[in-house]
């Protein structure tokens, strides 16, 4: 099928219309997912915040639980969560954090499917166990990275606080989600991480 060009380089036509529409069901099914959970949010309901007909929703996502794997993947495409990189672990680590505060839905979406995908057969469960069991070893690695340049303080397990970092970010965000007003969860993560961490900068001042 042929797309026609826009003057800005971008593109239009029935590509375009589609994108459009599979975007504007995502971010209905955020919301719903986000404020009711995935079993009690409906595909209607979906279908009813998006302003489509349920029948054009399954057209574009045939099942509940299609759906719900295209959700997972918009939110990392919008809100990434990646280990930071070499001698910059704490600055990238941060500086996702405070964008993390840009999109409050997006993090309540993931705190609610998080926390129903520990029960059996969820169809979200599988991409949780994946997930964190990628952020262990990617988190555990950059540490063990740093602790070769001498970053890392003397007796930290790079085993043990990079699971650390997975679960105090997941934690302190959810205490941050019920009152954002208490909780800083850029400040409370760069807190830890100069505790096992040594900054070149004061130790040679």
């Amino acid at each position: 099928m042929h797309i026609k060009s826009t003057a800005r380089g971008g593109t239009r036509g029935p590509y375009a219309k589609t994108a459009a529409r599979r975007r504007e069901i995502l971010e209905a099914a955020v919301a719903v997912f986000g404020s009711k959970g995935y079993s009690a949010g409906s595909i209607q309901e979906v279908a009813d915040r998006a302003g489509i007909a349920q029948t054009t929703l399954l057209h574009h996502f045939p099942t509940k639980a299609q759906l719900l794997v295209a959700v997972l993947e918009y939110r990392d495409e919008v809100s990434p969560n990646t280990p930071g990189t070499r001698e910059h672990f704490t600055e990238v680590v941060v500086q996702q954090a405070e964008n993390n505060e840009g999109v409050p839905h997006l993090i309540e979406l993931y705190s609610v499917l998080c926390g129903e995908a520990t029960t059996q057969d969820h169809p979200a469960r599988e991409y949780f166990v994946k997930r964190f069991q990628r952020l262990r070893g990617e988190y555990s690695n950059e540490l063990r990275y740093l602790a070769s340049t001498g970053r890392l303080r003397p007796g930290i397990d790079p085993d043990i606080a990079g699971p650390t970092i997975v679960a105090l970010w997941d934690g302190i965000q959810t205490q941050w989600l019920l009152s954002p007003g208490n909780v800083n969860v850029p400040q409370t993560l760069k807190a830890y991480l100069d505790l096992i961490l040594i900054n070149p900068e004061k130790s040679s001042a």
